[in-house]
């Protein structure tokens, strides 16, 4: 059997005379000749650039399909993506101090919130400054066709089938994921479309071994998520990092409901129940009545940014960090996201871009990018 230089070990003969050591020896010289000459007979490997991306849990689907398509266009780029709730994607940047190269983001105000706010020690500039917002979704309460449940739900009384006893309701971590802290949001928002006062409050109490605060200062509702954020044992409500994390749990039956974004939720064939837009947090037309709540994140890791979170349009937002390893790929990256045949992809997979794209600081956004965008507001 031949190897691939095309020598066959097993027939190398040595004298009968030689010495048994000797005789290894120089069996061992001809296989690591064999090997040096091997090597130089063959092509070496194109080294691959990693381009390290990190988005947020909801974009893993797409991403990776964009990830395939640019990495045709670039073969000599390896893309490298990782999702997280979205404040956890901004930490592995500003805390953990990870060479990332783009940064997407669930919440587009988590950008200038975490990134513009805190300083690289080594270069004493902000991790960003600047971010373009590129994409909405809509927040949903999904479940699985096999719920007993389902022909029981409706647009109309959602909230109250959740809040019936024995009904397991997911939420990601506010503390971690931008779906987490819009669910506690939309809870309050159905307060004021249904004239049910309470439904947050109802579904929440005593769930918690450190309770989730909400006061009322005048036609504001603020909802303040302490720094432990754990659930008490048999509670009805199942608390996961990211919201991507609940969808196993619907599809295994081990959950009956959870709030998931609507792209999400088509993208893995789930069944849903479509909230109003008065309370689904998707359209430009009810950010007046979103405004009514905030999420405050009561963390001493965050005492100098103080974060808050004022209901609005969900925005997805994109960056490159300032230490990036690979700025100008990122925004190659970027730009084809935001080109025609990215459009396509994020279609594709229920996630249409924003039209028009807008960025906060338009004279910072890259050269590449600029054309893509318009100044925000």
């Amino acid at each position: 059997m031949r190897t691939g230089a095309g020598h066959n070990l097993s027939r190398l003969i040595l004298p009968i005379s030689m010495p048994r050591k000797l005789s290894i020896l120089v069996l061992i010289a001809v296989i690591m000749l064999t090997g040096v000459f091997s090597g130089c007979s063959q092509a070496s490997p194109v080294a691959r650039t990693p381009l390290v991306m990190f988005c947020a849990g909801s974009l893993i689907l797409p991403f990776g399909a964009l990830e395939t398509a640019f990495e045709r266009q670039h073969p000599e780029v390896d893309v490298l993506n990782e999702c997280h709730g979205s404040i956890q994607v901004i930490r592995h940047v500003t805390e953990l101090h990870e060479s990332i190269d783009v940064v997407a983001t669930a919440d587009h105000a988590l950008i200038p919130m975490l990134m513009y706010a805190v300083e690289n020690p080594d270069s004493g500039l902000p991790y960003a400054s600047w971010s373009i917002r590129f994409a909405t979704n809509h927040l949903a309460l999904a479940y699985f066709f096999n719920d007993t449940a389902a022909t029981e739900i409706y647009t109309d009384n959602w909230y109250e089938v959740i809040s019936r006893p024995g009904v397991s309701l997911g939420v990601a971590d506010p503390r971690f994921d931008a779906s987490g802290y819009r669910a506690f949001m939309a809870l309050k928002l159905a307060e004021n479309y249904y004239q049910q006062p309470g439904i947050l409050d109802s579904l929440i109490q005593d769930q918690f071994t450190t309770p989730v605060n909400i006061f009322e200062a005048g036609s504001l509702s603020l909802i303040t998520v302490p720094e432990i954020l754990e659930t008490i044992p048999q509670s009805h409500i199942v608390i996961r990092g990211a919201s991507i994390q609940l969808i196993a749990l619907l599809q295994s039956g081990d959950l009956d409901y959870a709030f998931e974004y609507e792209s999400v939720i088509r993208q893995h064939d789930l069944q849903w129940v479509p909230l109003p837009d008065a309370i689904n947090l998707g359209s430009v037309d009810y950010d007046d009545q979103y405004q009514q709540v905030q999420v405050n994140l009561d963390f001493q890791r965050f005492a100098s940014v103080n974060p808050f979170f004022r209901g609005e349009q969900i925005g997805y937002g994109i960056t490159i960090p300032s230490n990036a390893p690979h700025p100008e790929l990122a925004q190659q990256f970027i730009a084809f996201l935001l080109g025609p045949e990215g459009q396509q992809i994020m279609a594709e997979y229920y996630q249409p871009l924003l039209d028009p794209l807008t960025c906060d600081f338009p004279d910072l956004v890259p050269s590449l990018l600029q054309a893509y965008c318009h100044p925000d507001g």
